[in-house]
């Protein structure tokens, strides 16, 4: 809350201010959507348990605490251990916060009463969350519970639980699909925090390119984005684990994971391939970009990212409502094995290629997906829509068909990844497309991936990722590197 009594988030005067009358809107938009349910009953209540504070593993050192995405999406609450409830016929908000024992406070700073979340969070009531038996109607409608499948992770939503629930005419089917579909659709609020989380780390990713050098540690740069994020953005959290792959790491596409932290040291002449996006009070950003560590494209480098650029850039130009975002994937395929033909890697009719899943041997992964509360956000797969069960096609996370304020990612890529280079070169219906002399010289190139973030409108997108993306643009902002 700010100084005033605004009922605002904000990490300081160089962020953004964010309206608590952004969750009432979503609850609105929730509700209204609920009520023209013609399963609908009147009187329901929607009930959704925030997240739990965790320890790590059997010690007692608390983790850092981020909201579940749903309860986030309704309530803007960043305490952990809350309920929230909402009236559908309505509107109006209750939110449950934790009764914790007195001695908390010497530990953790005062202890406010729910009157102090009420206005923090501009809702209706707030009661404790040892009082909800109390406060809710055990006569009205049914308990809105959300039960549901993430289609990204295969992981079921949880649903809220609580001493005496048993008593309680629960429906566990009717919000899932409901919620899922609002944030699919952002709000003007919702679009300016998506812009906020793609200015601050487009600058992160600028700095990165301004003061990268042969010798230094991925880390290193890793540290570098997160600082700025920070500092600069006030974003505690990044969206998703760093990706800073240089050299052959850029074709290892989830690079950064435990077992591979980011901790090469980065060679001359190498590509970089860095994926990081911060994320601010739980909105996400998702941004790749690649360039040489020192600051000048090589012949194939240009070769590989030109070829990225103009996939990147020709889904963009033909992204607008109406148009399906499976089809958006194969045009990223068709333009890769163009330009791969014109490089000389490839040779042959692009169609016939096409047929045997030539673009899948250098983007295995899908083109995008839906981005905002989550980097990999609900509603990719609505209930009864399956996936297509084609190499490339299969990991594309939504196939739907683009609507007006819908967030996605379109993130191109080209990749020399051992493992399907060799499948390739021992499939018949692939390798006869294939120039293997040509070939042998990209093997230990890495990859290359262009990942932007776009906002559908009503005659085309928005390109909220703002960071240099020609080599020519690349180039010159690295030629003033300067010290860390």
């Amino acid at each position: 809350m700010a100084e005033g009594g605004r009922p605002i988030f904000s990490r300081g005067d160089h962020t953004l201010e964010v309206p608590m009358r952004m969750f009432r809107e979503n609850r609105r938009r929730l509700c209204e959507r609920l009520r023209a349910d013609p399963n609908y009953q009147p009187g329901s209540v929607v009930l959704l348990e925030g997240g739990h504070s965790e320890m790590r593993h059997s010690s007692d050192h608390e983790l850092l605490f981020r909201q579940e995405s749903y309860f986030h999406w309704a309530f803007g609450i960043i305490e952990p251990d809350c309920f929230g409830a909402i009236d559908v016929d309505t509107g109006n908000c209750t939110i449950f916060m934790p009764r914790l024992p007195a001695d908390y406070a010497v530990w953790m700073g005062t202890l406010h009463p729910p009157e102090y979340f009420r206005k923090k969070y501009a809702v209706d009531s707030s009661y404790y969350s040892d009082e909800i038996s109390t406060v809710l109607s055990k006569d009205a409608g049914p308990l809105l519970l959300l039960h549901g499948l993430n289609t990204d992770s295969g992981s079921y939503t949880e649903e809220a639980a609580f001493d005496g629930i048993s008593e309680y005419k629960t429906d566990n089917s009717l919000l899932h699909p409901h919620i899922s579909e609002c944030r699919v659709f952002k709000s003007d609020l919702e679009i300016e925090m998506l812009r906020y989380t793609n200015s601050v780390s487009s600058e992160a990713h600028k700095k990165i390119m301004k003061n990268i050098k042969p010798g230094m540690y991925e880390y290193q740069c890793e540290s570098m984005f997160q600082n700025h994020c920070y500092t600069e953005g006030g974003m505690r959290h990044v969206a998703y684990t760093c990706i800073g792959a240089s050299g052959t790491n850029c074709a290892v596409l989830h690079y950064g994971h435990a077992g591979a932290p980011n901790d090469r040291a980065i060679q001359d002449g190498d590509m970089c391939l860095f994926d990081m996006g911060g994320e601010y009070y739980c909105y996400a950003s998702d941004i790749t970009c690649s360039f040489p560590a020192n600051g000048k494209f090589t012949d194939r480098q240009k070769n590989i990212y030109n070829a990225v650029l103009k996939s990147s850039r020709a889904v963009m130009a033909a992204c607008k409502p109406g148009v399906n975002y499976a089809d958006m994937h194969r045009l990223a395929d068709r333009t890769h094995l163009e330009e791969l033909v014109k490089i000389g890697l490839l040779h042959g009719d692009v169609d016939e290629m096409l047929a045997v899943h030539m673009g899948a041997v250098f983007m295995p992964h899908g083109l995008g997906h839906l981005l905002g509360v989550d980097t990999h956000d609900v509603g990719g797969y609505p209930e009864g829509v399956s996936r297509i069960d084609e190499p490339g096609l299969k990991s594309l996370r939504t196939t739907r068909d683009l609507e007006a304020r819908m967030c996605l990612t379109v993130e191109p890529g080209i990749y020399f990844i051992d493992t399907l280079i060799e499948a390739a070169l021992n499939n018949p219906d692939q390798n006869k497309f294939i120039n293997r002399t040509e070939l042998e010289k990209y093997r230990n190139f890495g990859g290359v991936r262009i990942e932007d973030n776009i906002m559908v409108t009503d005659d085309g997108i928005e390109l909220l990722t703002q960071v240099p993306r020609t080599v020519d643009e690349i180039e010159a902002l690295m030629a003033n590197n300067s010290e860390c």
